[in-house]
């Protein structure tokens, strides 16, 4: 602990001395819960004054520090007597220190609401609510989230000068790469990691969450294969069956072929891509809570193990090879792979046409959807205006005379990508940035929306409309984006035959979005259906953005008792006023057998 003088200091509030006091006197008893406590509410009265102007700023900061350090000492103290401690006593501890994080920032928004959920989970506790560790659990995910946010942050702030000094002074490379990372174990931070990671387990327990998720239950067996990030394997082929133990997965990779299982520790959204396309390929899909079970695993790298997914475990052992069971590189269940083909649309003659004119031929099942449900939805249920360009607009845009410089580079990278050179991807979408509209497009594109109540965006100024000319642009080019690219080319489908209309809507404001599927994704199970719900617009849920919705399953012949399978730990919502989207809508996005939904950009 940093040493306190303990005399008056001028400007103090009162009894204020009396709170140092009162820590100095108790610095030395085993139960720390009434030191903490006093601490805290030293540095409560103290933060008015750091945040304003006094003659003792310098000697206030320093005692902040010194109470701020002796929180950190006091609880990694106590760590030890809580191996047997009553959830409630961490929970209690946890928000303790999650106060003293929120006391050191000013910019502390997402961790008082973590101490407000903290105190709920207590209160639910106290009153028996058997929903509070499935609470409680949720609050755990997401202050972990705003520790790694905080780590980020403080990264971003003193890794730079750390590696410019350290440079100046000849510092080794290895001490500089840690050197933020060690500041940051240093502080409180560290502290609540430990506890979160000792509460983790007793929650899971608690509401019967077992040591796994399984988001695509399939028994499968394979060999062993160990990876920092999916991301970076999901070009790869694999010629026998793989179980990929993969530390970091975001929810929009392309599972690589002859992938049998994917295990980590991440927990990207139930309905996010990779996660439908765990369930459509029939692969194993799950995320391990325990770090020890999940370095187990690593640490059978080239062994062939057997998974069998129970309701909330999976059973594992080895195997020997003769005993696994063939399995085709094309598929993860050894079947064959399903027979899809994609047919070339052509050009209907109109860059622009309205949600009326909508059909198989000009456009995409997105589109068709919206031109469904006008009129056989109640007046309640907004559907978006829209207007789309079809089939074939890109192609003619591109043929453009104004375009013949970029349809010569596509050409020519196109080529270098048929001979494998991957990379030529990045370079097709930057380059197809460059195309140019031609004076008809935006004529009826500008038509189409005004004669269909939508805002355009060129009565606002051109730079509104370069805005929105570029985000046609994005999504044409995310043809080309790698996820995409390989997911066609493992089930066969003929790239160039992909043809990609654009949607175009009203964005309609939100407070919470959802999807709902009338099968249990997890089980299986056809009498259920299975929701996850979020605040604001739909991106966060399918757009792998941290933290989990909530989510629930329901019996279809009882829907008046739905059961929560999660509380939400998604820190951020996305809200708008007004504005238009540009979303793909290709002719490979929802073939019978293929789940391609979400590989294109909006």
């Amino acid at each position: 602990m940093v040493g306190v003088e303990v005399n008056p200091v001028k400007g103090l509030p009162s009894g204020f001395s009396e709170l140092l006091k009162f820590v100095l006197d108790h610095i030395e008893d085993k139960s720390v819960e009434s030191l903490v406590e006093g601490l805290l509410e030293a540095r409560a009265a103290l933060r008015p004054l750091l945040l304003g102007s006094t003659d003792r700023l310098k000697d206030l900061i320093f005692l902040d520090i010194a109470l701020d350090s002796t929180v950190r000492t006091a609880v990694e103290r106590s760590y030890e007597n809580l191996n047997n401690a009553s959830p409630q006593k961490l929970m209690y501890f946890i928000s303790l220190v999650v106060e003293n994080l929120a006391l050191s920032t000013d910019d502390n928004e997402d961790l008082l609401y973590c101490l407000k959920g903290w105190n709920h989970a207590l209160e639910m506790s106290n009153k028996s609510d058997n929903q509070w560790a499935l609470y409680a659990k949720a609050f755990l995910d997401r202050t972990r989230l705003a520790l790694a946010t905080k780590g980020e942050e403080y990264h971003n702030i003193l890794q730079p000068s750390a590696e410019y000094l350290g440079s100046l002074l000849g510092i080794e490379q290895w001490t500089l790469n840690i050197f933020t990372e060690e500041i940051i174990r240093s502080g409180s931070a560290a502290s609540l990691s430990l506890l979160l990671n000792r509460l983790d387990p007793v929650l899971r327990n608690v509401a019967n969450l077992g040591s796994w998720q399984i988001i695509s239950p399939v028994e499968v067996a394979g060999y062993v294969v160990a990876v920092d990030q999916l991301l970076t394997v999901q070009d790869k082929s694999y010629d026998k069956p793989t179980v990929l133990v993969v530390k970091g997965v975001k929810g929009e990779e392309e599972i690589p072929d002859g992938v049998v299982a994917v295990l980590t520790p991440d927990m990207p959204d139930v309905l996010s891509h990779v996660s439908v396309r765990a369930r459509n390929s029939k692969v194993l899909f799950a995320t391990c809570f325990d770090p020890n079970i999940f370095s187990e695993l690593q640490q059978n790298e080239g062994k062939v193990l057997s998974l069998k997914p129970g309701s909330v475990d999976i059973n594992y052992r080895e195997i020997a090879e003769n005993e696994l069971v063939s399995s085709s590189p094309d598929t993860a269940d050894g079947q064959s792979a399903p027979s899809l083909s994609l047919v070339k649309k052509q050009f209907v003659g109109k860059y622009a046409i309205s949600a009326d004119e909508f059909s198989d031929e000009k456009v995409g099942a997105k589109s068709r959807n919206i031109a469904y449900l006008n009129g056989k939805v109640p007046s309640w249920v907004s559907v978006p205006t829209s207007v789309a360009l079809p089939f074939g607009t890109f192609e003619t845009v591109l043929s453009d005379k104004t375009n013949k410089e970029v349809a010569e580079k596509v050409q020519i990278l196109t080529d270098k990508l048929n001979q494998g050179e991957f990379g030529a991807l990045n370079e097709i979408r930057n380059v197809l940035l460059n195309l140019t509209a031609p004076t008809d497009l935006v004529k009826e594109l500008k038509e189409k929306m005004q004669g269909s109540g939508m805002p355009w965006p060129g009565d606002e100024g051109e730079q509104r409309w370069e805005q929105a000319w570029m985000a046609i642009k994005k999504v044409w080019a995310s043809k080309w984006n790698e996820r995409a690219y390989f997911s066609t080319r493992k089930v066969k489908l003929d790239h160039a035959n992909l043809c990609m209309s654009v949607l175009v809507q009203e964005v309609v404001g939100a407070d919470y979005a959802f999807v709902i599927h009338t099968t249990n994704p997890s089980s299986g199970e056809s009498s259920e259906i299975y929701a996850e719900v979020v605040k604001g617009l739909g991106e966060t849920l399918v757009g792998a953005y941290p933290g989990r919705a909530m989510s629930f399953v329901c019996k279809k012949d009882n829907l008046d008792s739905p059961k929560v399978l999660g509380y939400p730990s998604k820190p951020i919502g996305l809200f708008i006023k007004k504005s238009v989207i540009f979303r793909s809508d290709s002719n490979g996005e929802d073939l019978e057998g293929y789940a391609g939904a979400g590989l294109y950009d909006r």
